[in-house]
């Protein structure tokens, strides 16, 4: 008897909600992290926040700034510093884009969510473009009329 292993299972870390709101998303790259042990057992608990983070590239690398891991519950004199800057891993191709368009005016790089993919942690990147406050109010009127529209299409279906 053979067991099939599902090779692309992701399990969620921690999510950006307001990177949604407060940018427009152009492009997505999935980037690993480099990271110290304490830090992927804190992760494996569940315990990062990537809210205030961004991404900055220095020297042809790419770094994540911000980014709260909280140290491991059993770490000890081995924990990690919660807020050190932490090195992603991009082909180098795909750091020359990324450093073209960061160089624009108003775009930045923004961690969307981070996750495990295969044992691995990848951070999801998202090169964003700032809102203003009335394009903000206008996604809030847009999902607020979809989800009127879809209470009103349950009721009709009842």
């Amino acid at each position: 008897m053979t067991k099939s292993r599902n090779t692309n299972k992701e399990k969620l870390i921690c999510q950006n909600k307001m990177a949604r709101l407060n940018y427009f998303i152009d492009d997505l790259y999935e980037a690993g992290i480099v990271l110290l042990g304490t830090e992927v057992k804190s992760l494996r608990e569940g315990r990062a926040n990537i809210k205030d983070s961004y991404g900055i590239i220095k020297d042809g690398e790419l770094f994540l700034e911000g980014m709260h891991i909280s140290p491991y519950s059993h770490g000890n004199r081995y924990n990690h510093d919660p807020l050190r800057r932490r090195k992603l891993l991009l082909h180098k191709r795909e750091i020359k884009r990324l450093y073209g368009k960061f160089q624009e005016k108003g775009l930045t790089l923004v961690p969307t969510r981070a996750y495990f993919k295969n044992g691995k942690v990848k951070i999801e990147i998202g090169v964003g473009r700032g809102k203003k406050l009335y394009d903000k109010r206008e996604d809030l009127k847009r999902k607020t009329d979809r989800r009127e529209m879809e209470r009103a299409l349950k009721d009709l279906t009842r």
